[in-house]
């Protein structure tokens, strides 16, 4: 739902793009630094979870896997601004925007469920059902059927879903793992949802 104002969001960073175009930054520098930061989360939460037994660490841990993964959708935001801003889209660029994200996705989910941060079928049923999300409408668009804003749990959504529950879970510990229980059935439905739009567009083709 919220991809469609992806370029709303974008525009709005027009001076923080100007500012990483003139110290010499490319979108792909962005996207590279943001998947960086992407994994890093993920080991953080994983960090949290196995420091359990100290709490004072695990929310220290906590905080920061938020933190980064905050940092990461940023500069994933600001690297789109920066190609629109100076003209410097590119196919490559794109592929590996995508290809990044799904590392990072992978990361995240993989931290949470080896810190055992939630329970283990959600964290895997989550993590399928997020990657599937992006492969349907990646699937849909190489065969000419455009599937932006579709579902209603893009990645923009899982992030917020995440960083939300992990606040939560600075004071309450079983916030992300019921964050996560909502991912793994609104991901999968969101799938659903986009391959019934993929059928029926199909239908009025023929």
């Amino acid at each position: 739902m919220l991809t469609k104002f992806k370029k709303k969001v974008q525009s709005l960073l027009r001076t923080e793009a100007e500012i990483a175009y003139n110290v010499g930054l490319t979108p792909n520098h962005l996207t590279m630094a943001g998947a960086f930061l992407g994994v890093s989360s993920g080991m953080l939460y994983w960090m949290a979870g196995v420091s359990a037994p100290d709490p004072l660490r695990s929310k220290t841990c906590m905080f920061l896997a938020l933190i980064f993964l905050l940092a990461s959708g940023f500069l994933d935001a600001l690297d789109g601004a920066l190609a629109r801003i100076y003209k410097k889209t590119s196919a490559a660029g794109a592929f590996l925007d995508s290809l990044l994200d799904r590392y990072v996705d992978s990361a995240v989910y993989f931290g949470i469920i080896m810190g055992e941060l939630c329970d283990l079928l959600w964290g895997i049923l989550a993590l399928i059902g997020s990657l599937l999300t992006s492969y349907v409408r990646a699937k849909s668009e190489s065969l000419k059927i455009p599937m932006e804003s579709v579902g209603f749990f893009e990645r923009a959504e899982r992030i917020i879903l995440i960083v939300a529950s992990s606040i939560i879970s600075l004071f309450w510990l079983e916030a992300l793992n019921w964050g996560i229980l909502i991912l793994a059935i609104v991901t999968n439905l969101t799938i659903l949802q986009r391959i019934i739009f993929f059928f029926k567009s199909c239908n009025r083709c023929k």
